[in-house]
Order: structure tokens, then C-alpha cells, then sequence
């Protein structure tokens, strides 16, 4: 399988078939799909008008792309911050982590796994990952609310009525 970048190259490539290049941007969502492959594809489709016969309309690929990639992108920034700041208390003799970042432990997707592809959050992907991202962050402090619309009494288990997000990750969910 081909890294993120390279197959993004291939999305914006316009030499190849429009039903090849959409072949791409799915193949992207194999690298970062933050709500799980289907809601992320169907949010994409819905967001960014990808019509079924994609000769209609070529520009809805990067579209598409440049809103995974930004939100790729914050998720890598914090990766790398994270990876500098284990690096630093390892020097100073600290093996174990004081606390894992969930989204870290997830490999970067499912980081707001919908387990219905139909009900996905509406914010572009880039917005919705901060939120988590920045959740995540704060700690324990937002027990009881959903890490990315906020949804007070809510249950880490169970999927969130309000945007569709199961933020215990695929799997861990009633």
C-alpha cells in the first residue's frame, strides 16, 4: 500500500481517469478517516457534491482531498509535538507516560468513529478533529460531554444522539 502523500498525488493528478482518481481519495481514507472509512466517505461525497458518474465533476476529488489533508495535518502536527515530548522524558528517566493521548493510541482514525456512515458530525473534518484533538488534551475535565459537539450527560460508551460520535473509538459502544 502507497503512503498518504503519494496517493493524494495521484488524486490531484488530472493525466488520470476521474474514476481512477476517486479510486485515490478512497484509497486516502485507508491512511486518515477520522469518523471511520464510510462515514468519512460520506461526508466527503455529501460536503463536496461527489456526484456517482465523477466525470460531472473532477474538482470534487481535491475538494475533497484538501479538507482530509488539513485535518491529517493537525492530527501530525500534534503527533510530532507528542513524539518530541516523550523523547524529552525519556531523556530525563521517565519510561512510562504520564497519560496517552487516545487519539494516539487509535493511529490517527476513528479519532470520531460514527458507527452509522448515515449520521456523521456537519463541521468540515478539519474543525471536528481540533475539537477532539484539543478534548483529548484537557484531560478528564470533560467527563460526562461528548468530545466534539459537548453534549452534556453523555457516556463515553455510547454513540452521541446529538452528532453521531462513538469517541470510545470503534468498538466500544452500546
Amino acid at each position: 500500500m502507497t503512503s498518504f502523500p503519494a496517493t493524494a498525488r495521484r488524486v490531484r493528478d488530472e493525466s488520470l481517469d476521474p474514476r481512477q482518481r476517486r479510486v485515490r481519495l478512497r484509497n486516502c481514507l485507508y491512511h486518515f478517516a477520522p469518523y471511520g472509512f464510510h462515514a468519512t466517505w460520506h461526508h466527503l461525497a455529501a460536503t463536496h457534491g461527489i456526484p456517482r458518474g465523477i466525470e460531472a465533476d473532477p474538482s470534487a476529488l481535491v475538494r475533497a482531498l484538501d479538507e482530509v489533508e488539513t485535518a491529517r495535518a493537525l492530527v501530525l502536527s500534534r503527533a510530532v509535538a507528542f513524539a518530541a515530548q516523550r523523547r524529552l522524558q525519556k531523556w530525563q528517566g521517565r519510561r512510562v507516560p504520564a497519560a496517552l493521548h487516545p487519539w494516539d493510541s487509535w493511529g490517527c482514525h476513528d479519532i470520531a468513529y460514527c458507527p452509522d456512515p448515515q449520521k456523521h458530525p456537519a463541521e468540515p473534518l478539519p474543525v471536528v478533529v481540533d475539537r477532539v484533538l484539543d478534548a483529548c488534551a484537557a484531560g478528564p475535565d470533560r467527563a460526562g460531554r461528548c468530545l466534539v459537539c459537548g453534549q452534556e450527560d453523555w457516556d463515553l460508551w455510547r454513540v452521541c444522539q446529538n452528532c453521531g460520535v462513538a469517541s470510545g473509538g470503534r468498538g466500544n459502544h452500546r
